[in-house]
Order: C-alpha cells, then structure tokens, then sequence
C-alpha cells in the first residue's frame, strides 16, 4: 500500500506554519503551535485516531490566537485530502461516540468530496485557559472546507467547557480512523458515482 502522508508548508502575513500528517501513524505527535490548548487538543486527537501529526507554526498570537488555529485548520485539511490521494478502498463514513466525564460528544464523518460542517454545541464558557472557544468552530469549518469532507459535530451535553471540547477531539480523531481505514471489500471508490 502506498504510503498515506502528506506534508506543506504555509506562509501569510500572519502564520508561518510547517505541517506534516500520517494517516497510518502510530498516535505520534510533535506540536509547537503557540496555541497550548489547540495543542493539546490537537494530541488528543492524533492519539485516538492513530495518525502522526507534527506542527510548527509561529502566528500572531500577540493579537490572539484566531489566524494560527484556523490556519492549522486549513493546513490539516489539507494535509488529509491530499494523503488520502483517490480514496481508493476506504471506508468513507466514520462515527464516534466519546464520553469525557459529564459531556458526551459524537461525531460522524463523510469523505464525501463535499465540505459542510453541521456544528451543535453550547459550550457554558467563553474562554478554556486564554483560548477563545468559538475557535472550535472556526478551526472544524476550515477543516472540514479543506478536506472536503462533511463533519457533522455534535455535544449531547456536559457542563465543563474543557471536557466538552476535549471529548470532540477525540471522537474527530476516532470518527477519522474509521473512515480512512482500507476495508479490503471495497473495490475502488465507495461512490455509485465512481468517484469522491
């Protein structure tokens, strides 16, 4: 089997980030990316979906931290389209249900060649630490835009912001190795339309 990796590099005037991302990892991760909770939420996610990821990005968190998470956004989809290649033999769909304490979250994915982000979550805090968490939408959207995947994210309940926010990582990473996993019954592209 080809190798399923992808790595780039992406500079503004605002981010300069270098990204590398495994499909087939080992749950590796080495992040430096100026924003410590995207971080570790960015950890938990490569650990529960089995990939390897490894980012340094130097962003103008001096302002805050919006332009580094959603160009780690972008550069992940990105990563992950690209190492996905033609989708041959994948599973396509990817669902999870992860609990975290008192909140339970689930998400399903579709590598359907179609971006939509469907994003159902109140979360009681505005900020987690110094992070902003209306970034977690921002940085699902522009992952999900440039994956072209439909990611649909949805917090059943909980009432610790972090919790929260921790258990949709981990069902990210979780929905994601399911729906790359090669299943040797799939004969070229899962699509009657013969393509993603």
């Amino acid at each position: 089997m080809t190798e399923r990796r992808a790595s780039l590099e992406r500079n503004t005037n605002e981010t300069q980030i270098q990204l590398e991302f495994a499909v087939d990892g080992e749950g590796k991760s080495n992040l430096d990316t100026g924003v410590p909770f995207l971080s570790h939420m960015l950890d938990l996610f490569t650990k529960h979906g089995h990939f390897d990821l490894t980012v340094n990005a130097n962003g103008d968190t001096e302002i805050d931290d919006h332009h580094t998470t959603e160009d780690i956004g972008i550069c992940l989809g990105h990563a992950l389209r690209e190492a996905l290649g033609d989708k041959k033999g994948i599973k396509r769909y990817g669902n999870a249900f992860v609990p975290m304490d008192e909140a339970l979250a689930q998400v399903a994915v579709d590598l359907s060649n179609r971006p939509h982000l469907e994003f159902r979550a109140e979360f009681p805090a505005q900020r987690v630490g110094t992070f902003d968490v209306e970034l977690v939408h921002e940085f699902l959207w522009k992952l999900a835009l440039e994956a072209r995947m439909n990611l649909h994210v949805i917090v059943h309940y909980g009432h610790n912001t972090h919790h929260m926010i921790e258990a949709v990582f981990k069902a990210l990473g979780r929905a994601l190795d399911e729906a790359t996993t090669i299943d040797a019954r799939v004969k070229g592209v899962p699509s009657t339309k013969g393509m993603l």
